[in-house]
């Protein structure tokens, strides 16, 4: 069984919204899934799973948040080679300018990014939910 990793952080719930529906999808596609805050993971852990999807939303001037998100990508960015990883999060301005710096960060750390990351403009729709649920099914 495939076994995958969700790691997110929510200001608005938006976010959060996301990061479940990337849970289901990757259950039902059959992985075991575990749910962690930027808090709980660490790069040990990287090791432990077969995918990692990420979600952050974009914060100021368009950057991951920056208290608890960036520190912990940061950290775990040197453990991601070769590692299979999708990326998603929410804006509320802008023009997704910091999904595309993320993306560029994942491809110089060596992460296989192995679908299309998913944004969503403020609370996301039904469109936004369906990619995620099929980005976590992606990720088994």
């Amino acid at each position: 069984m495939s076994k995958v990793a969700v790691v997110y952080w929510s200001g608005t719930g938006n976010t959060q919204a996301m990061a479940e529906a990337v849970e289901a999808g990757a259950k039902g596609a059959g992985a075991e899934v575990s749910v962690f805050g930027p808090s709980d993971f660490t790069d040990s852990m990287v090791g432990d799973f077969d995918g990692i999807a990420f979600g952050c939303p974009a914060m100021g001037a368009e950057v991951l948040e920056e208290s608890e998100f960036d520190p912990m990508f940061t950290s775990v960015e040197g453990a991601l080679s070769g590692k299979k990883i999708a990326l998603f999060g929410s804006y509320g301005w802008g023009d997704g300018q910091w999904m595309r710096d993320w993306e560029e960060r994942c491809q110089a750390a060596g992460a296989n990014l192995i679908v299309e990351s998913v944004m969503a403009n403020n609370d996301p729709g039904a469109d936004e939910l369906d990619a995620c649920t099929q980005l976590g099914a992606a990720l088994v």
